[in-house]
């Protein structure tokens, strides 16, 4: 029986309902469905080849659906196309470094900027940006293909940083780099988080990522095999997975990771 006074139910951030997804002939989803609710942040972890990053890419437009819904704050993005998702407030950060080589850290910071608030603002979101990320300030002039790779990551994150968006898709923004710059990854996080942004993290190593989930979702085979509290995950999955194909706590430092 519903509580009267306990109001409607709070409308999702994201609403993921009985995904399927396909690479050709290649089934790389099935049966998807989660929610994130609105100012949640919720890891999505898997071991490599789960169906992550599909998910990620079908959410926000890159890839096609072949079954299932995706509702953003209610409004159903489906068969809309990247960058009108991306106008809904959707903002999607991928796995690599989605940075423009050539230009300069300063030129990138811009670019992005203006064209997501305008000239009149450019200033201040630096400012902010590089309040954010100091290593960001000491390179502004650097052409961003020389950055090391921990700090391209950071320069992908820094562009949503100073604008958050209402749901922000991170996919892998750890893989291979050295514990003080994924520090400084799940910092920027935190921070974007606090400014009112809902998150959904894509992950295979999941300490970093459950420490700042409220909610997890645990991808095999591209289905969702669990869901619940984050600090209920890491025991579901080891019970789930057995050890066997289980997703990564996070290698210790070598001195071949990126910084």
């Amino acid at each position: 029986m519903t509580d009267p006074a306990a109001g409607p139910a709070a409308v999702p951030i994201l609403d993921v309902a009985g995904l399927s997804a396909s690479y050709g002939t290649f089934r790389a989803l099935f049966d998807v469905s989660f929610r994130v609710p609105d100012g949640a942040v919720v890891a999505l972890l898997g071991s490599n080849g789960a169906g992550k990053s599909t998910v990620a890419r079908v959410v926000s437009g890159l890839v096609p659906s072949t079954a299932g819904t995706v509702h953003l704050a209610g409004t159903d993005i489906t068969r809309m196309a990247a960058n009108r998702i991306a106008g809904q407030g959707l903002s999607h950060v991928p796995e690599g470094r989605a940075i423009f080589s050539s230009l300069t850290v300063e030129e990138n910071l811009t670019l992005a900027f203006r064209r997501a608030a305008g000239r009149k603002r450019i200033k201040d979101l630096l400012g902010r940006a590089y309040l954010a990320f100091p290593i960001l300030a000491e390179r502004r002039q650097q052409r961003a293909g020389t950055l090391s790779g921990g700090q391209q990551r950071i320069l992908s994150l820094a562009k949503v940083l100073a604008l958050p968006p209402r749901l922000l898709i991170v996919d892998e923004l750890s893989l291979g780099l050295a514990p003080v710059i994924v520090d400084a990854v799940y910092d920027g996080l935190a921070a974007i988080r606090d400014a009112g942004s809902s998150i959904l993290i894509v992950e295979q190593q999941i300490d970093r990522a459950l420490g700042l989930a409220d909610e997890a979702v645990l991808l095999a085979k591209g289905s969702v095999a669990w869901s619940g509290l984050s600090g209920e995950a890491a025991a579901a999955m080891d019970a789930i997975l057995g050890g066997h194909g289980a997703v990564d706590p996070g290698p210790a430092p070598t001195e071949h990771e990126e910084n």
